[in-house]
């Protein structure tokens, strides 16, 4: 049977994600090694480690140097139940450990709550709600176009805006995409419409930030293309608040009290307590919770136990994580 072990520096996210049994699914599949081991104390149990072939995780799994990673001599995959994996996959892929990720599990609460936003923006929840606040205000408040042939303008193709645009099929919805690796075949595929940065805040309703987390998209969105958005758009946030100059975010929604922004991430978070972001009647903040939160957490378990299971039997594995893909993956 496999030998295993659980890394984790934040033993409590192992116990709530590999939760509702999962964990113990892993002890039956596997040789599970009973103590979760640490970036800390993996040296105190690398002689009873020497002989593990796979590793699972999630968030807290630690960022091992080469030299730590020796002391696994056996190890052969890492199977990672959550999303993003650039903190510390590097140096297991140079050494042709497979890492795998359980990112296409996180991306669908992602994209269901993206889903869920850009429907009300478009019937223009946000900024009529926030001005009725009198009865002489309830016929007269601003409403959106609706969603019958409205455009939504998707910032990046990864997993999360991929199932976006799975979700968004069944609405007769014009969805354009800013992607410099989507060909226009695949936007055919998707039925969707490749477009500039600059179109797709020019020309869309809805708004929606996507970019893969990496130093080249900080600060790529900036005032001029928020300025840019049509009368009463919405922009969403759920990629990463670096990518947003926020101060030029600050200034155009003051300047233009129409739009609304929905940012469930920013940069710093949170963001200071002197931000206007608190007091913006026009923005709408959430903490971060985008992402899988209470049970859709055990989901990404489930991802990397089925994982394992394809590695065990010799099938192509569906979320392996490559040194090529950590350029362009969030």
């Amino acid at each position: 049977m496999t030998k295993a072990v659980f890394l984790g520096d934040q033993p409590a996210n192992i116990e709530r994600v590999y939760a509702r049994g999962r964990r113990e699914r892993v002890a039956a599949l596997t040789d599970l090694y009973p103590v979760v081991v640490s970036q800390k104390t993996l040296a105190a149990y690398a002689d009873d480690l020497a002989d593990v072939e796979v590793a699972f995780g999630t968030w807290g799994f630690p960022a091992l140097t080469d030299q730590e990673i020796d002391l696994l001599p056996s190890l052969k995959a890492v199977f990672y139940g959550a999303g993003s994996v650039q903190r510390f996959a590097e140096p297991f892929l140079r050494r042709g450990i497979t890492v795998v990720s359980a990112w296409k599990a996180n991306a669908v609460p992602v994209a269901e709550f993206c889903l869920a936003q850009i429907l009300l923006a478009t019937k223009g929840y946000f900024r009529n709600s926030r001005e009725l606040t009198t009865p002489e205000r309830w016929r007269g408040g601003v409403r959106g176009p609706g969603n019958f042939c409205e455009t939504i303008s998707l910032i990046g193709l990864g997993q999360i805006s991929t199932k976006l645009i799975e979700l968004l099929r069944p609405f007769t919805l014009d969805v354009l995409v800013v992607s410099t690796h989507m060909t226009e075949e695949e936007a055919e595929r998707l039925g969707v419409r490749k477009v500039a940065l600059e179109d797709a805040f020019r020309e869309g309703y809805v708004v929606s930030n996507h970019l893969a987390n990496l130093p080249a998209t900080q600060g790529r969105l900036h005032g001029d293309l928020f300025a840019s958005m049509r009368p009463n758009a919405t922009f969403i946030n759920t990629g990463r608040g670096a990518q947003v100059v926020e101060a030029d975010l600050i200034r155009v929604l003051k300047e233009r009290p129409d739009l609304t922004a929905l940012l469930d991430v920013t940069f710093p978070e949170p963001p200071v307590a002197v931000s206007e972001l608190y007091t913006l009647p026009n923005v709408h903040l959430s903490s971060h919770i985008a992402g899988s939160i209470g049970d859709e957490v055990v989901r990404m378990a489930d991802y990397a136990i089925e994982e394992f299971e394809r590695w065990r039997d010799g099938l192509p594995l569906q979320y392996a994580v490559s040194l090529e893909m950590l350029e362009t993956m969030a």
